[in-house]
């Protein structure tokens, strides 16, 4: 019987991140959750393709849209169960086991990972903090959070919308009982560090607040990146 799990990571030049990204899921492999790994790739001009088929990978390239690469990456998986990683978000040891008991008891329900930065002090737990209350108040992870869901469950909910921002929340709100699992995903701080803790988390309040207002995710996505 085929592993139930598979791995699809967006890519964008992410060859300084994606190598310790894949050695936190060899758990998986050995615990026999992982089918496969697929990375969709939105034409990165590093080595990210080469770390990628280096570790067995399927490589899907396509035009450098976060939600149309996931939606390729998703199209192309082939296991029962979907698990959606960023290239800089690292599932800390012991991942496999809190994912392994999800899909014996979870009924099937989505599933994400409680969130951490990879960075110490007071305003990395506190913006990981709002995150993980956002997400047990409103099941409203972002992407950074990981995102398991069952094959079915993601084709019945529309799958990724092949838009610039805002893809995780489209896909989240159309699906029911949101699971946070007993496992942390550990993801980079490097954005929040350029801009500011606060500035940043405010941006990011603003743009999810913008989005509900029904403003163009490609007006967003522009000013979102300035």
């Amino acid at each position: 019987m085929p592993a139930p799990v598979s791995i699809v990571i967006p890519a964008l030049n992410a060859s300084e991140e994606l190598p310790a990204t894949l050695e936190h899921l060899m758990e998986g492999l050995a615990a026999g959750l992982i089918r496969e790994l697929v990375i969709t790739d939105g034409g990165s001009a590093d080595a990210t393709r080469a770390i990628a088929e280096g570790a067995g990978a399927e490589w899907i390239s396509g035009a450098p849209s976060r939600g149309g690469q996931l939606r390729r990456g998703c199209a192309a998986a082939k296991g029962d169960w979907l698990l959606i990683l960023h290239a800089d978000t690292r599932l800390e040891p012991g991942w496999a086991k809190a994912v392994a008991q999800h899909l014996q008891t979870g009924q099937g329900s989505p599933a994400c990972f409680h969130l951490r930065f990879r960075a110490r002090g007071l305003m990395p737990a506190w913006v990981a903090g709002w995150a993980n209350l956002r997400t047990r108040l409103f099941g409203l992870p972002y992407g950074d959070q990981g995102l398991l869901i069952q094959r079915a469950a993601y084709e019945a909910a529309g799958g990724y919308p092949d838009q610039p921002l805002m893809e995780d929340v489209a896909l989240v709100r159309r699906l029911q009982g949101m699971t946070i699992l007993p496992s942390a995903a550990l993801t980079s701080a490097a954005r929040y560090q350029r801009a500011g803790w606060l500035r940043r988390g405010a941006r990011n309040l603003w743009t999810l607040m913008q989005y509900f207002l029904g403003r163009d995710t490609r007006k967003l996505a522009a000013s979102y990146r300035k």
